[in-house]
C-alpha cells in the first residue's frame, strides 16, 4: 500500500502528469464555458451590438471571437484535440480582457482573466498530454513511423 501511495505521489511512471493535464484541460475548460461562454452565447441577440470592441473589427465580430474564444476553443481543449492550437484563442481572449477590456477597472477584475489566462499558457506549452485525443493521435502516428 505504502510503495503504491510512493509510486504514484513521486509519480515514477509519468501517469501523474498526464493525469493531472487531463484534470486541468477538463476543469478549467468547463469553468470558462460555464462561466463565461455560454452566457454570451446565448445572448448573442440582446448584446452583440454594444459588445465591448477592443480590437476595432466590429462589436458582433468581437462578441463571436469571445464566444469562439470562450466556448468551441474551449470543448477542443476539454477533449485534448488539438490542443495547443485551440488553447492559444483562449489564452489570447483572457489576455485582451485583461489587458484592453478591464484596463482601467480595478486589479480584482483583471486578475480574473489572468487567471483564466495561466492554465490556457500552460496547456499552449504543455500540450494535452496522454489522456487525449492529440496523445492518441501520437501513439498511432508512431506506430505507422515505426
Amino acid at each position: 500500500m505504502l510503495q503504491r501511495w510512493l509510486k504514484f505521489y513521486l509519480d515514477l511512471n509519468g501517469r501523474g502528469h498526464d493525469a493531472g493535464l487531463l484534470f486541468l484541460r477538463v476543469t478549467i475548460s468547463l469553468m470558462m464555458i460555464a462561466g463565461h461562454g455560454w452566457g454570451k452565447l446565448l445572448a448573442f441577440g440582446e448584446r452583440a451590438a454594444s459588445f465591448p470592441d477592443p480590437l476595432g473589427v466590429g462589436n458582433e465580430l468581437s462578441m463571436a471571437l469571445a464566444i469562439f474564444g470562450e466556448v468551441v476553443c474551449p470543448l477542443f481543449v476539454a477533449a485534448g484535440l488539438l490542443t495547443r492550437v485551440f488553447a492559444f484563442p483562449v489564452l489570447f481572449t483572457m489576455l485582451v480582457a485583461a489587458g484592453i477590456v478591464h484596463a482601467d477597472d480595478p486589479w480584482a477584475k483583471q486578475e480574473f482573466a489572468l487567471l483564466y489566462a495561466v492554465p490556457y499558457a500552460t496547456l499552449v506549452w504543455t500540450g494535452a498530454g496522454r489522456y487525449s485525443v492529440d496523445g492518441w493521435l501520437r501513439s498511432r502516428l508512431q506506430v505507422i513511423t515505426d
